[in-house]
């Protein structure tokens, strides 16, 4: 059976906000609220705060990038280390910061420490829907591998593909 990928055209990636400084700090537990408040804004689907909470409690690689002396959350990323890859489990920027490059940044980063960290390979699934994300992880080197059948939850009973996507780091 062949699939069909959704993307075709390449979208430009624009620049971070021009004068906004940001800077990467550890997902810690104190910035759980902060966290599950944007990845509700995020996604019809969220992450609880208990999935968060557990990917600290296993020691994930969890990253938050902030911006401006009042700490704004700008966007987070968790990452699962194994033995010669990194798996990103999730990568979100606040609503209102899209389509400004900061995932490009934060896929570099999580790229930079997956090859410190020895992995040979970083690997993702994005919804099949989802193709701006899609769009951004081929520009940044990834390659569509496979697809999960019903990977996401869709709403009412339904359950949407992921696209599997590789980097070789």
């Amino acid at each position: 059976m062949s699939v069909v990928w959704p993307v075709t055209a390449t979208l430009p990636l624009p620049e971070p906000m021009p004068g906004l400084e940001a800077r990467f700090e550890p997902l810690v537990p104190g910035l759980l609220d902060a966290v599950v408040a944007v990845e509700q804004r995020a996604y019809s689907h969220p992450w609880s705060r208990g999935n968060f909470a557990d990917a600290l409690a296993v020691g994930y690689q969890a990253q938050c990038l902030m911006a401006g002396d009042d700490d704004t959350l700008i966007g987070y990323f968790i990452a699962m280390k194994g033995v010669d890859e990194v798996h990103l489990l999730n990568i979100t920027v606040a609503p209102e910061f899209q389509r400004q490059g900061w995932a490009v940044l934060m896929l570099d980063a999580l790229a930079l420490w997956a090859r410190g960290q020895g992995a040979e390979w970083l690997w993702l699934e994005v919804r099949l829907s989802n193709v701006r994300a899609q769009q951004v992880y081929l520009r940044r080197g990834f390659n569509r591998v496979g697809v999960r059948r019903g990977y996401y939850p869709a709403g009412r009973g339904e359950r949407e593909d992921a696209v599997v996507m590789s980097l070789k780091v």
